[in-house]
């Protein structure tokens, strides 16, 4: 039975690895948010600095290690083993819930996760104790350590609306003496900006590494006999200032002579911050509880006395954590950061709900961002309507954006955001931070990093009457998302406890089975959806600014069409013909793709408008008339795989050998043309277009006939309703597709002249 232990550590041990990684690619968001956001420095650069800041962070977290000991519990209440099944069922639960938000793109708390899986596994294990020994239930908090898990709670949640409003307030103010053009203004506001933020990132760092570190806590002569740790918390207010005045004379120097952009050294010095703060903090909440079972199991062998009666009171002592630990989970963290997918599909979603500019909204409004929205406009007006308008019209004026002239043929895109947002996001987390560390407030840098980054954005207007509903839906997602990792964590981990108590060695070893199927069909999905992202047959933005340039540019995009058109239309058909619910419901979620992607390519037309010259409307009127026939065959193409999965998934009558022969020669004619079609676009053959539209009344009278048939056959023998209904729409929304792909071939065989070569609009850059 003994063994069972030793087994569990190599367990806890390839868990504590795998949850770095997904612990990682869930909180690399946190410091690469608004490096990448705004473009200041390469991506390779943001990665090298972050890489640093992780290496010496993870270095000096020992001391963060208390909080899976004795953080949550009172572990002198609890014997060896259910200390150890406490740290497994935590750990199982950790990887499978941050895994979980990883797979879908949404930021969550890894310090929520563990305070609160700890918590959930610890009141399971006093319950069952409770039960054991017929006790009183509510001497539960006698086994918790209910001030110090109160204080970390509140923290958290305080810290939402905190960095909220105060990244908001700064970022206000910030605009309004920097506004857009802030690279203009006088090197003395860029030097005093830079003061105050390289001084608050620079105090930060010494808050979050210097404190982790064992001559910390050591006495020096220097600072009057006291630690180093007590002298950064009672002297802030001199080292703030002395920080400020060396970092604004600096600041000046450096954008005076060496002619550095300051802005970019803010945002370097506090991704490199940042990234050393959540090694430093956040690495307690995936190899804490390991590293901590791993000391317990060393106790424990070393007292001789049985699991079963071992108390765990050791755990209450501070015990230092070995370096070399700490280093190897720096590297495991280093690399997860280079290569997670899912470390840049979280951060894509803090920067899409962030960005400056028009994004593919991701979220979609509800009852509650409509109600925050119309609230947030009536006090702006309110507001405004008590400001002079002298006043409103200078203010106003430091929020206009600059116009930049970006085609969309040009190599790179616009940054989310500006760089004076990013340095803000970085100051103002850093502080916040810090303050709650010299305070010893105990938070998370998620929550923080997060509501900071959505503070500035609405400060900033990113969130427009065009995006502010989908955004703040968005925000309150993710927020939704966080109490309810909350829930689960708790209700999850005392679960998955009470299994491992009750089966114990046979039910460690089913869970962590289970947990290795879950990761990896996680993994799969995940990389579908990768591969699904980066499909050839995805539609591209036009960008040329003639007829003839657009007529060769979206060639590509309607054979795109025509192909998955033809396989839509002929799975539909043949799912009918075998009653295949499967392939139906694959078939109705492709029709839905390309209705959406054929979406994105209308969302683009404003763009596309602004891009031409005057002499180019008649490419905009071409353009648009295209989207409408696009539109018409995506519609088409998703209601005829709506319907067919329907039908078969009702478990309605089966289409009728003749009915279901009648489809399969339709199929055909159209598989025939659209073949045609699709060879004439891939090759920009326009003019074997005529070919194609030399069949169109064959196709329609076919279409036609099928229709008076079962006119005839519903008259005489068609008993099922059902059948007939869906046998109809069938045939009445196949005229419908072939006319909108007849009237889309018709367009491009009218305007197509290859006499004209196609006209561009001409990148700035181009030589």
């Amino acid at each position: 039975m003994d063994n069972i232990y030793f087994i569990m550590i190599i367990a806890l041990a390839v868990l504590a690895i795998a949850d770095l990684v997904v612990g990682v690619s869930n909180d690399a968001v946190n410091f690469l948010n608004s490096a990448i956001g705004s473009k200041a420095i390469s991506f390779r650069t943001i990665m090298i600095v972050a890489s640093l800041g992780i290496g010496f962070g993870a270095i000096f977290s020992s001391g963060m290690m208390e909080v899976a000991r004795k953080g949550i519990f009172n572990p002198s209440e609890f014997y060896f083993n259910e200390i150890m099944f406490i740290f497994m069922a935590v750990m199982i639960t950790d990887i499978l819930l941050l895994d979980f938000f990883n797979t879908l793109g949404m930021p969550t708390s890894t310090t929520v996760s563990i305070v609160f899986e700890l918590l959930g596994a610890a009141v399971a294990m006093a319950l069952i104790k409770i039960g054991a020994d017929n006790g009183n239930f509510s001497d539960v908090v006698n086994y918790i350590n209910t001030s110090k898990a109160t204080e970390i709670i509140f923290g958290i949640l305080l810290s939402v609306v905190v960095a909220f409003s105060i990244g908001a307030l700064v970022q206000w103010v910030s605009r309004l003496l920097l506004s857009y053009h802030f690279e203009r203004k006088a090197n003395w506001v860029g030097a005093l900006f830079g003061g105050v933020a390289l001084s608050a990132i620079t105090y930060f760092i010494l808050m979050k590494g210097i404190k982790g570190t064992a001559f910390a806590g050591e006495d020096f002569e220097l600072i009057g006999n006291g630690t180093i740790k007590d002298f950064l918390e009672t002297q802030w207010v001199g080292i703030a200032a002395a920080n400020f005045v060396i970092w604004s004379f600096l600041s000046y120097i450096l954008m005076t002579f060496a002619k550095v952009n300051i802005y970019k050294l803010i945002i370097g010095m506090g991704t490199f911050a940042l990234a050393l703060a959540f090694a430093g903090n956040d690495l307690v909440n995936f190899v804490g509880v390991p590293i901590a079972a791993w000391q317990s199991y060393e106790a424990w062998v070393a007292s001789g006395i049985p699991a079963t009666e071992f108390s765990m009171g050791i755990l209450a002592a501070k015990v230092p954590t070995p370096t070399l630990l700490l280093f190897f989970a720096g590297i495991v963290m280093i690399v997860t950061l280079w290569f997670s997918s899912k470390a840049k599909a979280v951060v894509k979603t803090s920067l899409d709900l962030s960005s400056q500019e028009a994004t593919k909204e991701r979220f979609q409004p509800n009852f509650l961002s409509r109600g925050l929205v119309r609230s947030a406009i009536a006090i702006s007006e309110v507001t405004m309507a008590l400001i002079p308008k002298s006043m409103q019209s200078s203010i106003e004026k430091q929020f206009e954006k600059p116009t930049i002239a970006l085609t969309k043929n040009k190599v790179h895109e616009l940054p989310a955001f500006d760089m004076v947002r990013a340095a803000v996001n970085l100051m103002v987390a850093g502080i916040l931070i810090s303050i709650a560390t010299s305070y010893k407030l105990p938070l998370s840098t998620t929550y923080v990093t997060f509501m900071v980054a959505m503070g500035t954005s609405l400060a900033d207007r990113a969130w427009g009457a065009e995006s502010a509903v989908y955004r703040v839906a968005g925000v309150l997602n993710v927020i939704g998302g966080w109490f309810g990792t909350a829930i689960i964590a708790f209700i999850a981990a005392g679960t998955i406890l009470a299994i491992i108590s009750f089966g114990q060695g046979a039910a460690i070893a089913i869970l962590l089975f289970v947990a290795v199927l879950l990761l990896s069909r996680n993994y799969i999905s995940h990389k579908k959806k990768a591969k699904e992202t980066k499909a050839e047959d995805t539609l591209n933005k036009a960008e040329s600014s003639s007829i003839q340039g657009v007529i060769e540019e979206s060639a590509s995009n309607i054979a795109n069409v025509l192909k998955r058109t033809n396989k839509i239309y002929t799975n539909s058909i043949n799912g009918l013909a075998v009653q295949d619910s499967s392939l139906l419901k694959k078939n109705k979620k492709q029709g839905a793709k390309l209705s959406d992607e054929i979406d994105d390519l209308r969302d683009n037309i404003f763009y596309f408008i602004k891009n031409l010259d005057e002499n180019s409307v008649g490419a905009s009127n071409f353009y648009i008339t295209i989207l409408g026939h696009l539109t018409d065959i995506a519609q088409s193409l998703e209601y005829i795989g709506k319907v067919s999965h329907k039908h078969v998934n009702n478990n309605h009558k089966k289409l009728k050998y003749n009915q279901i022969k009648e489809l399969k020669q339709i199929d055909q004619k159209l598989d025939e043309v659209l073949n045609l079609t699709q060879t004439a676009f891939d090759e920009r053959s326009f003019e074997q277009i005529g070919l194609v539209l030399s069949k169109k009344q064959e196709l329609f009278d076919m279409v036609q006939e099928k229709i008076q048939t079962q006119v005839a056959r519903t008259r005489t023998e068609e008993s099922s309703p059902k059948n007939t209904t869906l046998y109809f729409s069938l045939l009445l929304e196949t005229k419908d597709l072939t006319t909108a792909i007849m009237n889309l071939l018709e367009q491009y065989y009218n305007e197509h002249d290859d006499s004209v070569a196609p006209a561009t609009i001409d990148s700035p850059d181009a030589e």
